[in-house]
């Protein structure tokens, strides 16, 4: 088939600016072929080359005593003890899931499945961080419907439990969704598998399902802007099949047991190209690959469309030929593709070979670690609005209106189409805080969160990088956890806007500080840019997800708040409603600054819950909607009344950091007390558990009547 002439508007179509096609020509000293032009469109965009963010990405704290491997990995691999390690990444599949909700977030969940289990580690946990646009936009309905149908359809079918996520509603998101998926394995400490490749004529292995034309371009579309021509960009959304990665799961769990793998990588952004490169530049070898020999599920593939097709349910693998009889078969068991399709070479050549004939031939390295890597122009955010005056509410119709609000109701119609129960091990389903896995045969156990407040990255990146990785530290200490570390998910709009940069920069700082304080090292991460339509930007959304140990001899902290029960605040009386959700849900205004982060108070605070577990029944962070949100979510979950003692708006309502709840008994929260004076942190009686109703100071309503409006919210509104 004749290849098509490179004209200006063909470089334009593959997403590469002037300047890049110069460095092109340069590199190869000639015109680019067809297939090249795709290769480095795939390679150089900014979903695969992180080329306007890795400048900044390097300042961030990635070492630690418990990091085993940090970023640059397929995912990040921190030590938990006993010889074993937790693996664990998040990623976006924010362009798919607009274009076609269902699979855009299927597949999103498979590809980071594979990211985890290809580094030898079988998942234990999944999470999905979700922003939709405001709940009455016409398309939000379609979205939520299809995105959750897609990451319940694909995580249940392949049988791993969902331990918990997140999802928020802003008119920022309306015409661009973010889906950000999270996985969680579990390997031994010292069967880790990499991607480098190593040895010279070692065979290159296509492993899993066949290659087809769907998501041909897709990591190109994920780095460019949404505009009127967004129905053209479906053919560019891959088409998952879950029971196909479950047996391409087992069998490359299998073969790791043989000792045949010298290196692996899994078939995500770009296909073939990105993981045949990533292998080959990462061990400093060429690669040749022989795309007859690569199994097609269509007719009449062209080089072009299998080098950048994003088939699903795909490995790379680079084999020790001795034991290929042996690897064949573990494949064949499993009815899956198996073919040597190319081999390592000495040469720095990426070498693409159809039918005998030379569809491309690049010099490897170029195509990844030389990469562009731009220091885009960035101004700092403008300092926030001061915070206009906040009347006085009536604490109950306040509360009203929080829990009728989809961003803080129930998640129920959410999560329970989810299976979080398969394989037994999980002690508590999403919905009360930090999802808890048990470490399978051990008496530890691993707790998962996933957090971010946008608007207050908005207003104050600074504040707002910090807060959500502070939120994230406090959600895993209230269920006892020991935070390890976290990865990142950094959703941004388009990085050639000043003020968009801006932001990004400073809420890496914000991120950076807060990890190194909170010793949450990032081991892993995900950068998605250009989210816009229209020139429309989403709120800057950077998503923490974090895990945390409870060690074997350590209790969790899982109880439920009981009638008598003491509600204890650790940490200031509530006084900041600047960026609130009572601002936005009650007033409809965001105004006023994001709540400052005290690092050294974050960190005296967690290690004052962890270390007087045994006195404390039930915990929760204060986040959203301060004290009385929190309360009335605790008391909820327990089936008890709440009172507090306080009518004022800003001590209910108030987002101010470093805070949680307690819920204790009278002898417990003496005891309380006098650790908290020894070790310097706050700590205060605020009100009580009893009765039936939720009393806020003088204003009152039963917790049955809350109850039915917070769980039939989200139902009500998209059910």
């Amino acid at each position: 088939m004749q290849e098509p002439a490179i004209t200006e508007e063909l470089i334009e179509a593959h997403g590469i600016k002037p300047d890049e096609y110069a460095r092109i020509l340069q590199i190869l000293n000639r015109e680019p072929t067809f297939t090249e032009l795709g290769i480095f469109s795939a390679m150089w965009n900014e979903h695969c080359s992180y080329k306007s963010s890795k400048i900044h990405l390097k300042n961030l704290p990635t070492t630690g005593p418990q990091v085993i491997c940090g970023p640059g990995e397929n995912a990040g691999v921190v030590d938990i003890g006993d010889g074993q390690a937790v693996v664990f990444k998040m990623e976006s599949h924010n362009h798919p899931s607009y274009i076609e909700p269902y699979q855009g977030a299927a597949t999103g969940v498979g590809g980071i499945l594979r990211d985890v289990f290809t580094m030898g580690a079988r998942p234990i946990a999944a999470m999905n961080s979700l922003s939709f646009g405001e709940k009455d936009h016409p398309k939000t309905r379609r979205l939520v419907h299809g995105v959750v149908e897609g990451v319940g359809g694909y995580g249940n079918c392949f049988g791993v439990p969902t331990a918990g996520g997140e999802v928020r509603f802003h008119p920022a998101y309306n015409g661009n969704c973010l889906v950000n998926a999270f996985a969680a394995g579990l390997a031994d400490a010292d069967k880790i598998f990499y991607s480098a490749a190593s040895g010279i004529g070692m065979p290159v292995v296509y492993l899993g399902a066949k290659t087809g034309r769907d998501g041909v371009g897709g990591a190109t579309m994920a780095s460019a802007e949404f505009d009127e021509s967004i129905e053209e960009k479906r053919p560019t959304v891959q088409v998952g099949d879950p029971f196909t990665e479950k047996r391409l799961m087992e069998a490359c769990l299998e073969l790791m047991q043989t000792g045949a793998v010298i290196s692996i990588q899994d078939m995500g952004a770009a296909g073939l190209t990105c993981s045949a490169v990533e292998m080959g530049d990462k061990g400093g070898l060429g690669v040749r690959l022989d795309l007859e020999k690569v199994p097609q599920r269509e007719k009449n593939m062209t080089a072009y469309e299998m080098m950048l097709s994003e088939s699903q349910e795909r490995m790379l693998m680079v084999l020790d030929p001795a034991k290929e009889a042996e690897a064949k078969a573990v494949f064949d068991k499993w009815d899956l593709d198996f073919a040597i399709v190319g081999e390592t070479i000495e040469e720095d050549r990426f070498l693409i070979v159809h039918n005998g004939e030379v569809k491309a031939d690049m010099p490897l390295s170029r195509l990844s670690s030389s990469a562009p890597e731009y220091d885009r122009p960035w101004v700092p955010s403008e300092p926030a609005e001061a915070l206009a005056d906040v009347p006085q509410v009536d604490p109950i119709d306040a509360l009203k209106a929080l829990v009728a609000s989809p961003n803080y109701c129930s998640r129920e119609w959410v999560y329970e189409q989810y299976d979080s129960q398969v394989m037994a091990d999980t002690m508590r389903i999403p919905g009360f805080g930090s999802g808890v896995i048990r470490v399978h045969g051990t008496d530890k156990k691993l707790a998962f969160t996933s957090d971010v407040t946008p608007r207050y990255v908005k207003a104050n990146p600074v504040e707002g990088g910090k807060q959500a990785v502070a939120e994230a530290y406090r959600n895993l200490t209230a269920v006892g956890a020991l935070p390890l570390a976290t990865t990142d998910n950094l959703n941004f709009g388009n990085p050639e806007k000043p003020e968009i940069m801006g932001q990004f920069v400073e809420a890496l700082r914000g991120i950076g500080e807060a990890c190194s304080a909170l010793d949450m090292p990032i081991v892993s991460g995900n950068v998605s840019l250009y989210n816009e339509t229209d020139g429309q930007g989403i709120l800057p959304t950077p998503t923490i997800g974090a895990v945390g140990l409870i060690a074997a001899d350590e209790e969790p902290i899982l109880g439920y708040a009981r009638d008598g029960h003491v509600a204890l605040l650790v940490g200031a009386t509530g006084s900041h409603l600047g960026q609130s959700a009572l601002l936005a849900e009650v007033f409809n205004r965001e105004d006023g600054d994001a709540p400052a982060v005290d690092l050294t108070e974050e960190k005296r605070n967690g290690e004052f819950i962890r270390a007087n577990r045994e006195w404390i029944k039930c915990c929760t962070d204060l986040s959203d909607g301060g004290l009385a949100l929190a309360a009335f979510e605790m008391a909820e979950a327990s089936g008890v009344g709440v009172v507090l003692d306080s009518a004022d708006t800003a001590e209910l309502f108030g987002e101010d950091q470093g805070r949680y709840l307690i819920a204790c008994s009278f002898d417990a929260a003496e005891a309380l007390m006098i650790a908290a004076g020894q070790a310097g942190v706050t700590v205060q009686t605020v009100g009580r558990f009893h009765g039936e109703g939720v009393k806020l100071g003088g204003s009152e309503a039963a917790l049955s009547e809350l109850s039915e409006i917070y769980r039939s919210s989200f139902g009500g509104h998209f059910g």
